[in-house]
Formats: C-alpha cells, structure tokens, sequence
C-alpha cells in the first residue's frame, strides 16, 4: 500500500524529499518554489483542491521509479551551485533574448487582436531585465560566500555581514519572478493559443510555458534546498 505525505509538511520540503512530486505540484498549480515554506494542506486550501486527491497523486508519483533523479540535498553546496549556473543560468541566458524577440514579432503581428501579447511583452521585459541583475548578484556574490562557506574551515567576515542577508535579497526578487510568472500564466490563459494566431504565437507561448516550468525548479533549489543549508553553515550547523 502506498504511503501518502504528511498534509502538514511543506510542498517544498516535500520536493527536496522526491524531486518527481514536482510534476503533480506543477499539474494542480501548486507553488513549491517561492510559495515552498506552506504546509501541503494550506497550499491546496487556498488554491482550492482536494488534498486527498493530491496526496493520492503523489504517493502515486512515490511509487514510480526515480533513479534518474538526482538528490540535490545530498550533494556538496559548491556542486549544486555550480550546476544551477550551468544549468539554469544558462538556459535563462539563451532562452531570454530568444523570447524577447519572438514577443516583439508576435506583438507587432497579433497585437490588434490580442492586446494581453502587448501585456505580456511588457511584463517580460520587465522580468528579463531583473532576471539578467539577479543571475549577476548571484555569481558575484552569493554563490562566492556560500562556496566560501563550504571549502574553508575559518571562512573570512563577510562584507555584508550575515549570509542571511544576500540570502534575503535574493528570495525577495524569487518571489518579484514568481509574480511575474503568474501575470504571463494568467495574460495567456495558461499558455492556450487562441485559433486565429500563427505557429510563431505557438511557439512562443510553448517557449514561455517551458520557462515557467524551468524557474520553478530554478527556484525551488535555491529557495529549498541551497539557501537554508547555507544559513545553517553560516550558524555552524551540519547541512
């Protein structure tokens, strides 16, 4: 008999226990990134689900073979940081300017007749610019201390005082992405192209679609997984 979770643990320590429940989380609308501190049952409660449905699905997703899947809370911080760059980074670095510019073209062509793409255009430059400075403050900064952290037994004072506090930043502008994500979710009624537009809309909206999916495990690894080991080294606890 499966077993299913704890409806009082939260979503996103529920992810750091089995990366594949993300696929549920993602199919109810469920946030286990920014949103990833709220118990199971809070979380489906106030994006009006059923909890017994969930936790079925996910002691479902338990049962499925995962030895594909790698345990980021098992690895070393140095290693899961330097694959969120290579990773992440750089999927966002790539795929940013391409949306850009299939949004301009989509704007220019269905923008008459779909004002919201004009919205989403907006709303993405937006993010675009703030993801570029966050990805920059990351490399420059967190990521150093927190390598730092882990590879010298007497790390030096930090200039910004407690790890707590870049750590804080980059939460804040998580949930500024999260927000932002959502707008794009809810301007496209969830990435549906409407039947009059070209396979140009298509693709774009698949593109925007895979960059929601793509952040919020983005997120969910820093925000769940990297930070609060951080914090704890910085405390002097084991990670």
């Amino acid at each position: 008999m499966l077993s299913v979770p704890n409806p009082e643990v939260s979503v996103g320590q529920l992810v750091v226990e089995r990366p594949g429940r993300a696929r549920v989380f993602e199919k109810y609308g469920l946030d286990y990134c920014c949103g990833g501190k709220t118990p199971l049952a809070e979380a489906c409660r106030r994006k009006g689900v059923a909890l017994d449905d969930v936790r079925q699905e996910l002691a479902a997703s338990d049962g499925a073979a995962e030895s594909s899947q790698t345990d980021w809370s098992a690895v070393p911080m140095c290693e899961l940081a330097d694959h969120i760059v290579a990773t992440h980074h750089t999927h966002l670095r790539r795929e940013l300017p391409r949306l850009a510019a299939l949004l301009e073209k989509v704007a220019r062509v269905h923008g008459d007749n779909h004002p919201e793409i004009r919205q989403c255009r907006t709303v993405f430059l937006e993010l675009m610019g703030e993801l570029d400075a966050h990805m920059m403050k990351e490399e420059r900064v967190l990521f150093p201390l927190i390598r730092q952290l882990e590879t010298e037994q007497s790390p030096a004072a930090m200039h910004c005082g407690s790890i707590d506090n870049p750590i804080r930043v980059m939460e804040h502008e998580h949930d500024d992405a999260g927000q932002a994500l959502a707008r794009l979710r809810e301007l496209t009624r969830g990435y549906v192209p409407p039947a009059d537009v070209c396979n140009t809309y298509r693709v774009l909206l698949d593109g925007l679609l895979e960059l929601e999916r793509d952040m919020h495990t983005h997120i969910h690894k820093e925000n769940n997984i990297l930070f609060p080991r951080a914090a704890a080294a910085a405390r002097g606890e084991a990670s």
